[in-house]
């Protein structure tokens, strides 16, 4: 048996980076939108942004964004899925698996794998990117190490919850607009400014929403700033979404009718 979902799960893990080397405007979508906020957002607002944060420059305020910048290609990334799963699921070709004596879960997983792939490979490039515009970290390889396993910990959530987009919508146009709501949230969060200087409701949705939790621990791993219990709750959102995403996913797969 576990031979058996090994291979079924490679084989469409495999379909699934074919995919991504056939169409790679969409690897390319995953870096262009937060390259393009970052030197937006550095190259015309860093001076003055960086003088109200800490009283630094443009550099400091690189250093302050670049994890925002980060979750916002995590999160255009999972819009990618939603439109890949979509696709599927109107061609007709996961309703020709389900008729298939194949391992149920590869065909999820297969997305799964594949998008995280790619979006770590879409975060290397905004992060060398991020260092020519000025990101300057100080982190030690462990703490590089635990970083980038917590964007893959996003990730992952992230991407299950996408795939759950796309089974439950029935146009790739609809798949394509779920996901809109978690690019915004960076903005809704300590991804540009501190929370401390929004007003009272906002500060509460954004000290409170998911996407702050997890750019303070990366600001910490990689600054040095302080962590505190941002790191647990970072952990636990991203396990809760997660396991939300692949619960959803897995009964909507598995639901009839098939359409």
């Amino acid at each position: 048996m576990t031979s058996y979902a090994i291979r079924d799960s490679t084989t469409m893990i495999r379909r699934n980076l074919r995919h991504v080397l056939r169409y790679p405007v969409m690897t390319v979508s995953v870096i262009a939108m937060p390259v393009i906020f970052l030197l937006l957002f550095v190259y015309v607002f860093g001076a003055t942004m960086g003088a109200g944060i800490g009283g630094g420059g443009r550099g400091e305020y690189a250093n302050y964004i670049t994890p925002g910048i980060l979750l916002m290609g995590v999160a255009g990334s999972a819009q990618g899925t939603a439109i890949s799963v979509a696709m599927d699921m109107k061609e007709g070709i996961i309703a020709r698996f389900r008729t298939m004596a194949i391992f149920r879960p590869a065909v999820l997983t297969g997305h799964v794998v594949s998008s995280l792939a790619q979006t770590m490979v879409g975060l290397t490039v905004v992060v060398a990117i991020a260092l020519a515009a000025g990101f300057r970290p100080n982190a030690t390889p462990i703490e590089w190490v635990a970083a980038v396993g917590l964007l893959a910990m996003i990730t992952l959530a992230l991407t299950w919850l996408s795939v759950a987009f796309g089974l439950v919508t029935r146009s790739v146009e609809t798949a394509s607009n779920l996901p809109l709501p978690l690019i915004l949230l960076p903005f809704l969060g300590s991804g540009f400014v501190p929370t401390g200087s929004m007003p009272g409701p906002v500060r509460w949705f954004a000290e409170h929403q998911p996407f702050t939790a997890i750019m303070e621990t990366l600001r910490g791993l990689l600054l040095g700033t302080g962590i505190g219990a941002d790191a647990v709750i970072a952990t636990g959102w991203c396990a809760a979404i997660t396991v939300g995403g692949y619960v959803w996913s897995t009964y909507l797969y598995n639901r009839d009718p098939i359409r």
